[in-house]
């Protein structure tokens, strides 16, 4: 399956049509906090709330999507088809032939929080899920994304976290620190924070 990612800019440019909150999320989140790129990214991730799924039907209207059904199957996710938890990723094309271009994770809420897929104990106002960059492009809040990266960090997650620490603020740092603590115990980022 050939990935060949969306510009941030044509991301950015086709989700502002829609009125549901969404976010940057992944990678860029991580670069958009530090204010400069450091890798290369292998995808481009964007985050919506469930409850809001069918914006990604508005925003990508003539796109393909696919719904990752679990465990790890593409099938194609109909017009209007709400999909249930469990199923949190939608792959998007422009065609049939054209390599993914975005990748978009659906999120749980209750209410005006968002709870955490890993942890659902964890939970924040929806209204404090993530940031904006001086150009007006939301992302999703660093603490939050290297919260989700946490659970098996990769390598690029390491390179994540390295970047983000200089950009932590006092009360973000201590919101991570605390969350790690409480999902999975003892975890390797805990000294730095």
């Amino acid at each position: 399956m050939t990935w060949d990612p969306a510009p941030l800019p044509e991301v950015v440019e086709l989700f502002s049509r829609i009125r549901a909150p969404w976010w940057i999320a992944g990678g860029y989140a991580i670069e958009l906090a530090v204010g400069h790129a450091f890798r290369n990214h292998g995808d481009v991730d964007v985050l919506l709330l469930r409850r809001d799924q069918l914006a990604v039907q508005e925003a990508l209207a003539t796109w393909e999507w696919w719904a990752a059904d679990p465990p790890g199957t593409l099938r194609p996710w109909r017009r209007g088809e709400l999909l249930p938890p469990g199923v949190d990723d939608i792959w998007c094309r422009p065609s049939a032939s054209a390599p993914w271009r975005i990748q978009v994770m659906l999120d749980e809420t209750e209410g005006d929080s968002w709870v955490s897929r890993r942890d659902p104990a964890v939970r924040r106002a929806v209204t404090e899920l993530g940031a904006v960059t001086a150009d007006g492009i939301p992302y999703l809040a660093t603490e939050v994304q290297l919260f989700v990266k946490a659970r098996h960090p990769r390598p690029k997650d390491e390179l994540d976290f390295l970047a983000a620490l200089p950009v932590l603020a006092p009360a973000h740092r201590q919101w991570l620190a605390d969350t790690l603590r409480q999902t999975f115990g003892e975890h390797p980022w805990l000294d730095r924070l």
